[in-house]
């Protein structure tokens, strides 16, 4: 009864997503159609069907939608060029708000460009191109954003940052985006804030966070660790529920979700699958369910068990 009393209300609930929008663009390869090039000589391996979707934070954007959110808005950076055009249409066609998306020519739309290999009735991922930039997010345009921000967090209910690209200060969210965001946790304290970060899940004051176990022990350690004690996971835990104040999540892939709130731990176990799976979006996947659930009125350890 009380699972359903949280998921009736998730139509209810208004979703800002703010991070790096990403493209996932899959494109197929029919190997028996592979030319010669006359000009190199190398093999031309023939596209016969493309594929579009949005990944990073769009991946969260979509997974909300699916779950029956609201609405859903999404605040991040477009370039000015074809893959740009392709996520927003992919955006909207799954009902995105794209009004807040900031298009410059100053960047390149992420992409991840995956041909896959069709031969035999079989396929098989080949070698991922990776489109993104890898200079500072202009001055100009992270002050757009921060304006878009603050005028948009008073419509939400909840605001989820997707922080995906690892070099500092090369995505949507900067350190200055960072700051602006803890501002207005703390200022909207009735609006649930939670973010998933790679590289900073330990940056984010005022925020709930819900790392991997590996991301977490980084962010407070500071390094990689091949063991993952079960202690430092804790500690680790602990550590940034007391930087961030609220809820922090632990995802533990098979084992669910260890989350702190308060002075205590919790633990919500997974359902148990069986046979090959597929891991690719998880996170992204939990993230939507505790966000929309923590929307709804959830209490924490509600939405970590909703988030597996």
């Amino acid at each position: 009864g009380r699972l359903r009393q949280i998921l009736d209300r998730f139509d209810r609930v208004r979703v800002l997503v703010i991070g790096d929008f990403f493209l996932d663009k899959y494109l197929m390869v029919d190997a028996g159609l592979t030319e010669r090039s006359i000009e190199t000589g190398l093999p031309a391996y023939q596209v016969v069907e493309k594929r579009v979707w949005p990944g990073g934070a769009g991946a969260v954007a979509a997974n909300l939608r699916a779950l029956g959110a609201g609405t859903v808005q999404a605040l991040g950076l477009v370039g000015r060029d074809g893959e740009g055009y392709e996520l927003r249409t992919s955006l909207e066609a799954l009902g995105v708000g794209t009004a807040l998306l900031v298009e410059t020519e100053e960047y390149f739309t992420p992409t991840y460009t995956k041909p896959v290999w069709r031969e035999a009735g079989a396929e098989r991922e080949m070698n991922r191109l990776d489109i993104r930039s890898r200079q500072p997010c202009p001055r100009d345009v992270e002050q757009r954003v921060r304006i878009w921000l603050r005028k948009s967090v008073a419509a939400a209910d909840a605001v989820v940052v997707a922080d995906q690209v690892p070099e500092r200060n090369c995505g949507v969210i900067t350190d200055a985006v960072r700051a602006e965001l803890s501002a207005l946790a703390r200022a909207h304290p009735d609006t649930v804030f939670i973010a998933d970060s790679r590289m900073r899940a330990g940056e984010y004051p005022g925020l709930s966070v819900k790392p991997n176990r590996a991301e977490a022990i980084r962010a407070v350690f500071g390094e990689e660790r091949a063991a993952l004690a079960f202690a430092e996971m804790l500690a680790a835990g602990r550590a940034l529920h007391a930087r961030s104040g609220r809820p922090t999540f632990i995802t533990l892939a098979e084992e669910g979700i260890i989350l702190f709130d308060g002075e205590r731990s919790w633990h919500a176990p997974a359902l148990r699958q069986t046979g090959p799976v597929d891991p690719c979006g998880a996170g992204d996947s939990a993230m939507a369910g505790i966000a929309l659930a923590l929307g709804s009125g959830a209490s924490a350890v509600e939405a970590g068990i909703v988030g597996n």
